[in-house]
């Protein structure tokens, strides 16, 4: 919790030097960008900025995971060549350095985008480039994780990450993870070869887990040894699966407010957080979706500390080691753990207590 007052405690989480490491490129149009594409592409969708934005825009909560997930439908279908992909990637990265995030590590599913024709690779080489010059222009770190979607066949998936391997892991490209409908694909061991071939080819894996089945499904995404799991906070209503998280240091990528919109849990408030964090479980802390959950990193930081309960410090000791847990080579971690430290030098409000 904090002492300082809103104003104050806002424009401390904005000015923090910022790490995120769980954000969908998907999830994350600007409903401008959205109007100009369906309206040069004749996709079918609202023709006004509020119009877009409202189908953009996830509920504040949903039934359930798979309800949140048609939030997506719209910006797959306009994301469906290579300049409109790149240009998706450019503003993203340019709304998150003015969200003072440093660091940043973009996901989306390519196969999801070759519905004219590009292929997985094009997809990826597409993001990457919109991606670059962003990140070059604004002067931060960018890096690209390659969702696999769970309810694509397994043979698909493993050709796409075989491709990837064929000739040579693109730039950019640091991870694969594995995503979608967890009622309708529960099981992780179907996509174990696509994600055992990754990790044999030099790339990080994380995968979803525990937006659907609580505890028992976050377990069930150890069967295939993820460095870390995207969501799971219910692992803290089992005493034996924070023990194993702790011992095998796997980390937890946490979203709050797309937590309470899938229905995850009930309230912000409700968020275990705070538990899974003094616990000692290893947890970072992201928006999951810009434009879908309506958050800026500076919104959720603000949130976990006035409706969660987190500490300024301890929201602070969270950013800072989301470097331990980036899929980026140690020159750049060590480099931008240099820039955070320097920058709370001079900060006594995140010092710990």
């Amino acid at each position: 919790m904090s002492d300082l007052d809103p104003r104050t405690l806002r424009a401390l989480a904005a000015a923090m030097p910022k790490a995120e490491l769980h954000l969908h490129l998907d999830g994350s149009l600007r409903p401008a960008t959205a109007l100009e594409i369906a309206r040069t592409r004749g996709v079918d969708a609202p023709r006004t900025f509020a119009g877009m934005r409202g189908v953009l825009v996830g509920p504040e909560q949903s039934a359930d995971q798979a309800s949140l997930l048609l939030a997506f439908d719209l910006p797959i279908a306009l994301m469906q060549d290579t300049e409109a992909i790149e240009r998706i990637a450019a503003d993203l990265v340019e709304d998150k350095a003015a969200d003072r995030v440093r660091y940043a590590e973009i996901r989306w599913a390519p196969l999801l985008h070759t519905n004219r024709g590009l292929t997985g690779r094009q997809v990826v080489e597409a993001t990457w480039r919109g991606a670059r010059a962003a990140a070059s222009r604004r002067g931060i770190e960018v890096r690209l994780i390659a969702t696999l979607m769970r309810s694509h066949a397994p043979e698909a998936n493993l050709a796409f990450v075989r491709d990837l391997a064929g000739n040579g892991v693109p730039d950019g490209l640091v991870g694969v993870d594995l995503a979608g409908q967890e009622a309708a694909f529960p099981d992780f061991g179907r996509h174990r070869a696509a994600l055992d071939l990754a990790r044999e080819m030099g790339l990080h894996v994380t995968v979803h887990a525990g937006e659907w089945g609580g505890a028992a499904q976050v377990r069930r995404a150890l069967e295939v040894r993820p460095e870390r799991i995207a969501h799971g906070p219910l692992a803290i209503d089992d005493p034996s699966l924070v023990a194993e998280l702790i011992a095998r240091g796997t980390w937890l990528d946490l979203c709050p407010t797309s937590n309470v919109q899938a229905s995850i849990v009930p309230a912000l408030e409700a968020h275990p957080l705070r538990r899974l964090l003094r616990a000692g479980v290893r947890v970072t802390l992201s928006t999951d979706d810009l434009t879908v959950s309506d958050v800026t990193l500076t919104d959720e930081y603000v949130r976990a500390v006035e409706r969660i309960g987190v500490t300024v410090p301890e929201l602070w000791a969270v950013n800072l080691t989301a470097l331990e847990a980036a899929f980026c080579d140690a020159a750049t971690a060590a480099r931008l753990r240099a820039e955070f430290r320097a920058w709370a030098a001079s900060v006594p409000e995140v010092a710990p207590a």
